[in-house]
């Protein structure tokens, strides 16, 4: 399978990683993210579960470690050519096979920048880097250098999370026309998960959330199945996923009668969502339309039951969870910029009186404004 962006777009891609890492005066990063190796080479593998690193240098040559099934992997997804294998021993210690990799490189007694805040490096393996490069080599934390250039999305990485929100749309039809009282969650599961599987998606970042009566409320993915009551509330959010990158959504759908209460929510909901469309803008702060979906909330009478985030970054990303960099929150200071992507949400959980109601879609910023990706309705529904 090649890597699903040109060779231009690929290359473009490592010189301006390679560029970066000059920028910030290192001779090498190691990078343990796999959305970072994702974005640099197209390697695509859950192999990041065990110890493996991508090494770039500041000239933009790049050097895989990995573990011998993980091989193969490499050669049919990416565009890397220099792969180095670790083997499985008992009492192996991998770091000491990168640090024989970076001597080899010619980077013995250079400063290297390290991904540290990675799901791909553990405490334990870390333990292990920093003794290896104890005395050998410098290094300080550059988890955020790719991290940054992913945050600006490609016309081609855009064409891609398009199509995930179509998928997403597909979803909610889907569950839309399964969900009504007698109907198990199961089902409703499988109906989302079918249509995206079938129109060529992907899995999820993580599992997609869903949660009846009492549960509506965790917005989390917990195990069992429960069916929907003559009288109810559904929780869902789920991404649809196309080539790794996510379009996330969020709804509650009511069964039965909706109480005034419960539409005063949804009502608040899509307020607090379209003002905050409304105020994306490239220059404007993550911080600033944070505090637009309080405003909205909090003069609404819901202030105890928001949330203290509303939305997150989309990308491409791996398990264990679909959120990208950064999130919306009070005082963040970071700015929208043109052809970022954002996943908004109007979370509302009343635990006292167990009352649940959530509105969210996927947004693409642009000159002037944030286009919306869904093309589905903010309508309270009512099965």
């Amino acid at each position: 399978m090649p890597v699903h962006f040109s060779d231009s777009e690929m290359a473009e891609r490592t010189s301006r990683a390679a560029q970066a890492v000059n920028q910030a005066n290192l001779d090498a990063l190691l990078i343990f993210k796999q959305e970072s190796m994702y974005w640099l080479s197209g390697y695509d593998t859950f192999g990041y579960a065990m110890f493996q690193c991508l090494i770039l240098t500041a000239d933009g040559q790049r050097t895989l470690l990995t573990r011998m099934p993980d091989r193969g992997t490499a050669r049919y997804t990416s565009n890397l050519d220099d792969i180095r294998i670790w083997a499985d021993t008992e009492g192996v210690n991998p770091a000491q096979n990168l640090l024989a990799v970076l001597e080899d490189l010619g980077l013995q007694g250079k400063h290297l920048g390290i991904e540290l805040d990675s799901y791909g490096l553990t405490a334990a393996n870390w333990r292990m880097l920093e003794a290896a490069l104890n005395g050998h080599n410098t290094w300080s934390d550059a988890s955020t250098l790719i991290q940054e250039l992913r945050r600006t999305k490609s016309p081609a990485e855009l064409a891609y999370i398009r199509q995930a929100a179509t998928l997403a749309d597909d979803a909610w039809d889907a569950a839309v026309n399964r969900a009504a009282a007698g109907v198990s969650e199961a089902e409703i599961l499988a109906d989302m998960q079918d249509v995206m599987l079938r129109a060529g998606g992907d899995y999820a970042g993580n599992e997609l959330i869903i949660g009846s009566g009492p549960a509506a409320l965790m917005v989390r993915y917990t195990s069992g199945r429960r069916t929907l009551a003559t009288q109810d509330q559904l929780t869902l959010e789920w991404c649809g996923v196309q080539r790794r990158y996510h379009a996330a959504m969020m709804r509650t759908l009511l069964v039965g009668e909706a109480t005034d209460e419960q539409r005063a929510m949804h009502t608040a909901c899509q307020q607090a969502l379209e003002a905050c469309e409304a105020a994306i803008k490239p220059g404007a702060t993550l911080g600033e339309v944070f505090d637009v979906h309080a405003a909205v909330l909090d003069d609404a009478g819901f202030g105890r039951h928001r949330m203290n985030a509303c939305g997150y970054g989309m990308g491409a990303v791996y398990a264990p969870i679909w959120v990208d960099w950064p999130m919306l929150y009070h005082d963040n200071p970071l700015t929208f910029d043109v052809d970022q992507v954002y996943f908004l949400h109007m979370i509302l959980l009343n635990l006292d009186d167990q009352l649940a109601m959530n509105l969210g879609h996927s947004v693409v910023v642009t000159g002037d404004g944030c286009e919306r990706l869904s093309r589905s309705s903010l309508d309270l529904i009512v099965k």
